[in-house]
């Protein structure tokens, strides 16, 4: 039973569905993906193959129920997913992972039987969607988003403009977040849902990336587009609640990520040691090799855990606040750690772009900014203590400062306060 409640001994010995949707996503990746994961990075082009198998797999809905097409797997299912696809490629494993997490799992969640209809159906089956939050001055602080929607008669005119939106250049529609009235802050801020072909809607040519250059990034630009108020997601004033709500399943999908990277690197790192031979002997029998290898698995096996337990919490109570950030923080980490171990034991082969352990490298960076940067998680979690421990709030601030994170002090107290507010 999928829904049952689940323990720890669920996070590595994988049965039944789990383990039929992990040899799933492994075989398409080692069958499918890691062949021309190269070429995909090289070209910078969206996957369009490679993502239309994902429909075809049925990878496209996986915690959308049945009836929609979905193959109702909770958010357990989901990251295992996730890791196995991004060991394969981590672009292939970035698209499916915001896709999922958020367009599909929110639509799912909050939207009503006409939005399922019209629009969850497409997610699952056949069309991509996206998750236009962040703005050019407005990325962790969702709260000073200026993107404007007003009221006419039973339409709302969106007017401003979006950053970073993944996924925009191949979908047919999306979610976008915009505020009602700038003066309620957070609760002014409402989700809708836009076709790209409605009048107003422009979107950019793809920015080039560090990473994950097979996925499409780009700035989505509104002027006085007319969205009918049936495409409100939820209820007018719900939106800053139901993006941080879901923001956490979306960092456990990008720690996933991280995990597969780090997987990959991992797997690299000892075949590569154990094949080359320096001074008589294999790279892979040299106490220097031995320790980088040993530390490299010590951080994975911590990532995962933490990235599955993460899932299990959410799947279980609904919420799983800090240790989503946690495990984003932790996981894309560890896969930046990795894979520059790996390039480290492999030395020149490392960094020649014939080779993935430089193309992983680059990926394992992007993946510590996407979805809040890790300064962000770390807030997030000490704002979690701050409830957990009842300890002063200006303490916890003195402790995240120390830490090295360089934000303004007035900004600090405004995401906590706007995180709390979302929870509460």
């Amino acid at each position: 039973d999928i829904t049952c409640k689940r323990s720890l001994n669920t996070l590595y010995d994988l049965t039944g569905r789990y383990k039929e949707i992990q040899e799933l996503c492994r075989k398409f990746a080692e069958n499918e993906l890691t062949s021309v994961a190269g070429k995909l990075d090289k070209d910078q082009k969206f996957p369009s193959n490679e993502v239309r198998r994902l429909f075809e797999l049925g990878l496209m809905g996986i915690c959308a129920s049945k009836k929609y097409g979905g193959s109702e797997y909770d958010c357990l299912g989901l990251s295992i997913s996730i890791e196995e696809l991004s060991k394969g490629c981590s672009s292939i494993g970035t698209i499916c992972s915001i896709h999922n997490a958020l367009s599909v799992n929110l639509l799912e969640k909050t939207g009503t039987e006409r939005q399922k209809d019209k629009y969850l159906k497409s997610f699952v089956n056949d069309s991509l969607g996206f998750f236009a939050l962040s703005e050019a001055d407005a990325g962790s602080d969702v709260v000073a988003i200026s993107t404007e929607a007003r009221k006419d008669g039973d339409f709302y005119i969106l007017n401003g403009s979006k950053a970073w939106v993944t996924s925009a250049l191949d979908s047919n529609a999306g979610i976008v977040f915009a505020t009602i009235d700038k003066s309620k802050g957070h609760s002014g801020i409402t989700a809708f849902i836009i076709e790209t072909n409605t009048p107003g809607v422009k979107i950019s040519e793809n920015i080039e990336k560090l990473g994950l250059r097979a996925t499409t990034m780009s700035n989505l630009y509104l002027t006085d587009v007319k969205v009918p108020q049936s495409n409100i997601i939820g209820n007018v004033g719900e939106g800053f609640k139901l993006a941080m709500n879901q923001l956490e399943q979306a960092r456990i999908g990008k720690a996933s990520v991280g995990v597969g990277i780090a997987s990959k690197s991992l797997e690299i790192a000892i075949n590569y040691a154990n094949n080359r031979y320096q001074f008589n002997q294999s790279l892979l029998s040299m106490p220097t090799v031995k320790t980088r290898l040993a530390e490299m698995s010590a951080r994975l096996e911590s990532a995962r855990l933490l990235t599955r337990t993460a899932a299990i919490q959410r799947d279980n109570t609904g919420s799983a606040t800090k240790l989503s950030s946690l495990a984003k923080y932790v996981a894309s980490e560890t896969a930046t750690f990795c894979t520059h171990n790996c390039i480290q034991i492999m030395g020149g082969m490392g960094i020649v772009n014939s080779e993935p352990a430089e193309r992983l490298y680059r990926d394992a960076r992007i993946v510590e900014v996407l979805g809040g940067v890790t300064d962000i998680q770390k807030l997030v979690v000490a704002d979690q203590l701050v409830k957990e421990y009842g300890l002063n709030r200006i303490r916890i601030l003195e402790m995240v400062l120390c830490d090295n994170i360089i934000i303004e002090f007035d900004q600090i107290i405004h995401l906590i306060d706007s995180n709390f507010d979302a929870h509460h």
